[in-house]
């Protein structure tokens, strides 16, 4: 059965471990609904970052045709996570002085002060990806959520930027491109994470979401609605096999069955006579090694992520993280699945800690596989996605009767024209992301 494209979305994460294309769209409950998933290893990525542009492709293209041959979809256009150890977050200040105080403050009043941001200056090869407005002041008067409607000379908001690397996000876009695809938008992938676990009720109480993947740790804050921090911590579950590795003296392949068979972030679960015999390579002796002492390995790494997660959650928290983020931690990606680790987390910051799965806006036939915290970021990007289309519907719907308007009502009153429709004459507007977006994509096309 042929369904209608435009209304189909798919996400690409591209992660260090896995890449993974999504297929989705909404069903009659305006929930998500999964069509199709590919999935292949990640040759080209190491801690989130692109280092070998052909063996991305390949991934990409062989995840690509998995999820067209799953869904028995034709894919064009993706929405792709960033993410990485280049990715930064810091908080800024702006406001705009408004012409005429006696008018309402409108979108252009906000996009005016936002643009203003994108302008600032960043290090050499530094490039701004998001500008999170948090909370505006007009005329002095603070913690605005909405400003719009509002009367004001002076508009003031406090925003969270985040930065990323233009070759890192450059590297991306050719990815994308030389693998026959267009990119229709661009997410920060700790976000597109959040959109896919966390409840409205968490992000308004607070909550830090904690993305553990195979080469970057993600997290994002949210209090009162808002994104309040975004970080990236260089390293992921991809570490913690490389640690087993080298403390039991066997293969990468080994380590990483080894971690997720018998692993424990909690040492003192293991008794001392359960041991693990590993065969040896090309008729070698087996290896043994003892449950306890492996849970030892993973124990130290975990450890160190977590502390290293948990500082950057004080930073926010001003030392009292507990108080202020009431809802705690949320634990997603697929690193999120080792055994014990939410007790471990609970342990080491004694905040309130659950695991994560997409399953919040995901329809209820959903297959257990596709409601795994490893498939949290494409989930998310496909959301994103969707709502993204539906915006551009949107607009496309206003243009279409702002010009049906322009052409059959010339001489009628203005009050007609207020009523259906206040301002024929301008386009519609896009939002920063779509503005960012088209920016981004003239980058690329300029750069071939």
């Amino acid at each position: 059965m042929e369904r209608e494209m435009n209304e189909i979305a798919v996400g690409l994460d591209i992660g260090t471990t896995k890449i993974v294309a999504m297929v989705g769209r909404y069903n009659e409950y305006g929930k998500m609904e999964v069509l199709g998933v590919g999935k292949s290893k990640s040759l080209g990525v190491h801690r989130g970052v692109v280092n070998n542009i052909t063996q991305t492709i390949q991934s990409i293209q062989q995840a690509v045709q998995e999820a067209e041959s799953v869904s028995g979809m034709k894919i064009n256009d993706v929405t792709v996570g960033i993410a990485g150890q280049h990715i930064r977050s810091l908080q800024h200040s702006d406001y705009i002085t408004r012409p005429n105080a006696d008018a309402v403050i409108d979108e252009d009043d906000i996009d005016k002060l936002c643009n203003q941001v994108h302008k600032l200056v960043m290090l050499p090869g530094e490039e701004i990806l998001h500008v999170l407005p948090q909370e505006y002041k007009v005329d002095g008067q603070a913690e605005i959520k909405e400003p719009v409607g509002m009367y004001g000379g002076r508009l003031e908001a406090n925003f969270h930027v985040v930065v990323g690397q233009v070759t890192s996000i450059r590297n991306i876009g050719r990815c994308v491109k030389s693998s026959g695809l267009e990119l229709s938008d661009v997410t920060l992938e700790p976000l597109a994470s959040a959109n896919a676990v966390l409840s409205q009720e968490e992000k308004e109480a607070g909550v830090a979401l904690i993305d553990i993947g195979g080469g970057t740790t993600d997290l994002a804050i949210f209090k009162d609605g808002i994104i309040r921090h975004t970080a990236v911590i260089p390293f992921g579950g991809n570490v913690i096999t490389e640690d087993i590795k080298e403390g039991c003296s066997i293969i990468e392949k080994q380590a990483e069955l080894l971690k997720i068979k018998f692993g424990s972030a909690w040492p003192g679960e293991n008794k001392d006579n359960e041991i693990v015999s590993i065969p040896g390579l090309r008729g070698r002796e087996p290896k043994e090694i003892t449950l306890k002492n492996l849970s030892k390995i993973i124990h130290a790494r975990v450890v160190e992520i977590v502390e290293q997660v948990f500082l950057e959650i004080k930073n926010y928290g001003h030392e009292s993280p507990k108080k202020k983020l009431i809802a705690g931690i949320v634990l997603t990606g697929g690193g999120s699945q080792l055994k014990h680790l939410k007790q471990l987390v609970e342990y080491i910051t004694g905040m309130d800690t659950r695991i994560g799965y997409p399953n919040e806006h995901l329809a209820g036939n959903s297959d257990s596989e596709t409601t795994s915290p490893m498939y949290a970021t494409a989930v998310g990007l496909v959301m994103d996605s969707l709502v993204h289309i539906k915006k551009q519907k949107k607009t496309m719907k206003k243009e279409t009767l702002a010009n049906a308007e322009g052409t059959q009502q010339v001489e009628v009153e203005d009050t007609v024209i207020e009523e259906e429709n206040p301002r024929v004459d301008l386009k519609p507007r896009k939002n920063i992301l779509e503005k960012w977006t088209e920016k981004f994509k003239e980058f690329l096309d300029n750069a071939e």
